[in-house]
């Protein structure tokens, strides 16, 4: 079994991270059978809950992250020392809409719920470093907060 599949199999994060923790936690059902696809969602539901131990093993040493209009990350260890400076931030629910990898592209949109009420629509877009999606070179990360969805309008 390949590292991707054991994501699947063996090391689900909700496993340890949803008994420790009280958000609601809802995943695609984009991934049933597609190994990938389960691991990118997993590293976007890691990068919200802060699990680094999880992200060091399923990102790549020279790592990019970007948050488009925030900043961005150029190392694995600026990725460990970010979630770590900033703290986990408590949230109620976490919902992932869709879940797609093609080759060495992968894409995962949710909507995070704080417990401030503040909602944040999202999308994360992955880069592998090859096409057997072992390991994520690069992340794009967009995130609109909407504060008051009742008020958000089109256009």
């Amino acid at each position: 079994m390949d590292d991707v599949t054991s994501i699947a199999n063996n090391n689900r994060l909700d496993q340890k991270q949803e008994r420790c923790a009280m958000p609601d936690i809802m995943r695609s059902e984009d991934c049933g059978n597609s190994p990938k696809n389960q691991l990118v969602q997993e590293i976007s539901i890691a990068l919200a809950t802060h699990a680094t131990d999880f992200l060091y093993d399923y990102v790549a040493e020279d790592l990019r992250w970007k948050v488009v209009g925030r900043g961005a990350l150029q190392q694995k260890t600026e990725l460990g020392d970010f979630l770590d400076k900033k703290g986990r931030q408590a949230f109620d629910s976490l919902t992932i809409h869709h879940v797609m990898t093609h080759g060495k592209a992968g894409a995962v949109n949710g909507t995070l719920v704080l417990d401030d009420g503040e909602t944040r629509e999202f999308c994360d877009v992955y880069e592998f470093t090859s096409a057997s999606g072992k390991q994520v070179q690069a992340i794009t990360s967009y995130w609109v907060d909407i504060v008051d969805p009742r008020r958000a309008k089109f256009g």
